[in-house]
């Protein structure tokens, strides 16, 4: 029988069992929880904003948003995200989901730690977004029910150190390929874990590139043909 949560049911298809089992063999205990209390927070927010979604590409682009964390699926230098967007795309793929919804999903997994841009996106992308900003950053927080969360912690438990534990797990999904963290709040975690990370500076890269633009505001090319001055 499929599980209710704080009235929001967990889906029960072939599609989301197999992905509920793939998760929870690949994530720890700590983002196996997260993950499912994220898909949980993302489906009551969409309730109280009265949005309509298909709650199983929900679920599946909560359970899949930090797979790109785990030894698995985080043997390259892309951002997390993008692995974690792999993963899920993948997995949809293989079980003939239309591809429509396959870029939905992965939209929505890439785009979970950006900023202002999830919220004028499709529901599925906001509230994958809203899941993860409620469980990590207590965005929203007041905007739940008590009952509502405790009904949601009680059936998948913070660590007591959550907090602490869950910005390890992010440091050792990017410690290794730094340079993707460039440009987003990832780069903050390796700023606070690792002493000798270097932040890239946007304005610095501008300053510093190969471009020597002349008095007419006209960048130097190699084209023969392009005289300047």
């Amino acid at each position: 029988m499929s599980k209710i949560i704080a009235g929001i049911k967990i889906p029960d298809s072939k599609l989301a069992r197999e992905a509920t089992e793939l998760v929870r063999d690949t994530e720890s205990d700590l983002l196996f929880h997260h993950s499912t209390r994220v898909f949980l927070f993302g489906a009551l927010a969409g309730e109280r904003m009265k949005l309509k979604y298909d709650p199983e590409l929900l679920y599946i682009g909560g359970m899949f948003h930090d797979m790109g964390l785990t030894q698995r699926y985080s043997t390259s230098q892309n951002r997390f995200e993008v692995d974690s967007a792999n993963a899920a795309a993948e997995f949809l793929r293989k079980h003939g989901i239309a591809e429509t919804d396959v870029e939905l999903v992965w939209d929505a997994i890439s785009l979970h730690t950006t900023p202002g841009i999830p919220p004028f996106k499709k529901p599925v992308v906001q509230l994958v977004t809203a899941g993860v900003e409620m469980d990590v950053l207590g965005l929203a927080y007041d905007q739940f029910t008590e009952e509502q969360r405790r009904q949601v912690v009680a059936a998948h438990p913070r660590a007591v150190n959550f907090k602490e534990q869950i910005i390890d797990a992010f440091n050792e999904g990017m410690k290794h390929r730094p340079d993707s963290t460039f440009g987003t709040v990832n780069d903050d975690v390796l700023a606070l874990k690792d002493p000798k990370f270097k932040r890239l500076n946007f304005c610095s890269i501008i300053l510093g590139n190969a471009w020597v633009d002349d008095a007419h505001g006209c960048a130097h090319c190699n084209d023969p043909s392009h005289k300047h001055g």
